[in-house]
């Protein structure tokens, strides 16, 4: 499948507060005008749509079809400029169905007002239309070359909430073909949720051992497009855990071998695996990351998981994050082993409120303390930061609760929502954590859709990271040279020959 250069988000609050304006009961055309902010990933460009800036009497004419006057334009150009933000202009077809293509008159309509959208936002015009049966289009206004603008089709809108409603341009996210090793996949929940799934940019981030077994079930399931984020290398240590490594790879980088892995994994016939080798608190697997519709965080560090914890508020891409806890006694005797999985997507409670990171750890690991050995030794006895709790069966588990996360967000199934689970292993039981919303003071709650205007200064290097890329990377330089150096050799050779 394309890469999608553009798309578009929103809420499921502000999707239901545009569909009752939209939707007319007369079954007229509507209008309306809103504010978004920009989610720049590495290929992609994604307009969060926010705020509506509704009409008021006599700001449009409603005549089967609708118009909008001067006035109106205007306070919503204004309106869009001093929340610092884009503006988004909307009006529904109520007798479509589907991805929605223009008119003349729809084209016009868009095209004449985007120069002065740019020139009061800084940021392209963007144009949505709504179908009758509740089906979202988009795409861009761009300015291509002096006073000429140029429309770039989105390939998605996704609609982010207590569950999650996507939309696909056909044209340029097609779906996937079911193929035969697909079959009792398809048989479980049909071909358009399979369509849906298969079409999803999911991300992982954390190639360790949780992250490679979900990884392993995405290209199984039929996902075509998986991105890897993670800048470790394999050790021998890793090995009872990864469930795509071997000791061949031992020194490879973890995101590469778990790619090369899915290869031969994957169902989809046009599978493709991005890795990335970085931090995802690094600014290139950070925008790697706003590339993504959804996103497994399989991060065990405060950093890594603020960082996702913004993308999943901020970026309205939805996270599905997890953990495991183990606790041994003094004779080395298991007396506790939980893991969690749980959905992060506003209207969900996030990370930080559910307490699977501190945030004010966040700032001791971007110190590098997290990888000074003499700071973690002087912690005490049974902290987070001290445990070695990734047990193949353990993680093995805690991946299944994720999917199944994933499963039940995109699906929901019988109109079923994901909820925080625990599970624990000594006594065998699962319960349901009762917190399913954010902390009335949550600073997350605070920036959703605000995307790169969220003013989170979220990146920066880490020492450790780099240190754990320079080997690969000094190997990698070391062989570029031998190959060099014979292939100049050879040349030589043949020369006098």
């Amino acid at each position: 499948m394309s890469r999608v250069a553009y798309s578009v988000a929103m809420t499921a609050e502000s999707d239901a507060a545009l569909r009752r304006h939209l939707l007319r009961r007369d079954g007229q055309e509507d209008l309306c005008f809103a504010i978004w902010h920009p989610s720049e990933g590495s290929s992609r460009m994604t307009a969060l749509v926010g705020a509506p800036i509704m009409p008021r009497a006599g700001d449009r004419n409603v005549h089967g079809n609708a118009s909008f006057n001067h006035l109106f334009f205007e306070r919503a150009i204004e309106e869009a400029a001093a929340a610092g933000g884009g503006l988004a202009f909307l009006h529904s077809h109520p007798a479509g169905c589907g991805w929605q293509s223009m008119s003349r008159d729809d084209i016009e309509a868009e095209r004449g007002h985007a120069a002065a959208a740019l020139g009061a936002t800084a940021l392209p015009l963007v144009g949505l239309t709504l179908a009758g049966d509740g089906s979202w289009s988009a795409r861009f206004w761009p300015r291509v070359a002096p006073r000429q603008y140029e429309r770039m089709d989105c390939g998605t809108v996704r609609v982010v909430g207590r569950t999650m409603g996507m939309h696909f341009y056909d044209r340029l996210a097609p779906p996937s073909a079911a193929v035969r090793a697909q079959i009792r996949t398809v048989a479980s929940w049909g071909e358009h949720k399979q369509a849906t799934i298969a079409r999803l940019r999911v991300g992982v981030v954390g190639a360790g051992s949780v992250g490679g077994m979900i990884a392993e079930a995405l290209a199984r399931t039929g996902v075509v497009d998986v991105t890897v984020i993670d800048f470790d290398h394999i050790e021998e240590h890793n090995l009872d855990r990864l469930v795509y490594a071997t000791r061949r790879d031992i020194g490879q980088i973890k995101a590469e071998v778990l790619a090369g892995r899915l290869a031969d994994s994957a169902t989809a016939q046009d599978f493709s695996c991005n890795p990335v080798v970085a931090a995802v608190y690094e600014e290139t697997g950070f925008r790697a990351a706003l590339d993504c519709d959804v996103i497994f965080s399989c991060v065990d560090r405060p950093w890594g998981r603020h960082v996702l914890n913004l993308v999943a508020y901020a970026h309205l891409i939805p996270v599905f994050d997890g953990g495991i806890a183990v606790k041994a006694n003094g004779r080395g005797q298991l007396v506790r082993a939980d893991w969690r999985a749980h959905t992060c997507a506003p209207g969900h409670a996030c990370m930080a409120c559910l307490g699977q990171y501190s945030p004010g750890l966040v700032q001791t690991e971007r110190e590098g303390l997290l990888d000074d050995p003499r700071y973690i030794d002087g912690l005490p006895d049974g902290h987070v930061l001290k445990a070695r709790e990734n047990v193949f069966a353990f993680s093995m588990s805690c991946a299944s609760f994720q999917v199944m996360q994933m499963l039940t967000y995109v699906l929901a199934p019988a109109n079923l929502e994901p909820s925080p689970q625990l599970y624990h292993f000594v006594g065998c039981f699962l319960e349901e954590d009762p917190k399913t919303a954010c902390d009335a003071h949550c600073a997350f709650s605070a920036m959703v859709g605000l995307g790169d205007h969220s003013g989170f200064a979220i990146t920066g290097g880490r020492p450790a990271a780099q240190e754990q890329r320079a080997p690969v990377e000094a190997s990698k330089t070391m062989w570029a040279a031998v190959r060099h150096w014979l292939d100049s050799a050879f040349r030589r050779k043949t020369v006098k020959g």
